[in-house]
């Protein structure tokens, strides 16, 4: 009878444990991750593509997402003149920047979230930009098979320095503001 009631525990324990767990299916290529930064003089948006993602939901929960973003892939689309264009999206690869010869990825893994009311969560993760690690907070939305976010990061917690005021002095219309977004679409087959 002790034996009985061993293993209908254990059962009950990995029943609790699992709780309702659902593995969706991220489609990285029909995802979007916008970006859009601002300077003095003005602004400048573009495209990054996300290279894959994973994403299961738990009890109304984003119980784990890990996304990774290829940053060879920066893309500007706000400027028409080609070889303008080509030199921003240079110098934002460069070391200058996001450095992505030596840091061709970025990652975001979520690390908890709040239950899901109306569609909508609020979720902590780690960002990981040029090897460096720091926590982010943000609201996410589910429409459908869609979640949408925008998150805002401060690129100089990870040593992007490039013109910011943070680290350089009397650079007047010359200062890019250190706060740039990520506007992001996830597209998951559910």
């Amino acid at each position: 009878m002790k034996t009985m009631k061993t293993i209908l525990a254990i059962v009950m324990i990995a029943i609790s444990l699992t709780g309702f767990s659902q593995s969706i299916k991220v489609d990285a290529n029909s995802s979007t991750v916008k970006w859009h930064g601002k300077k003095v003089t003005g602004e400048h948006f573009g495209t990054i593509q996300l290279k894959a993602g994973t994403l299961v939901l738990e009890n109304d929960k984003i119980a784990i997402g890990e996304f990774t973003i290829d940053m060879t892939s920066i893309v500007n689309t706000d400027i028409e003149d080609a070889g303008y264009k080509a030199k921003l999206e240079g110098h934002l690869k460069s070391d200058d920047f996001f450095g992505v010869e030596k840091f061709p990825t970025a990652k975001l893994l979520v690390t908890s979230s709040s239950a899901l009311v109306n569609n909508t969560t609020t979720v902590k993760a780690d960002l990981t930009i040029k090897g460096i690690t720091k926590p982010v907070e943000f609201e996410a939305h589910k429409e459908g098979n869609l979640f949408k976010a925008e998150i805002t990061i401060d690129r100089s917690k990870f040593d992007v320095k490039y013109g910011s005021g943070s680290f350089f002095d009397n650079l007047g219309d010359k200062m890019i503001y250190d706060e740039f977004t990520l506007s992001i679409v996830i597209t998951t087959a559910e």
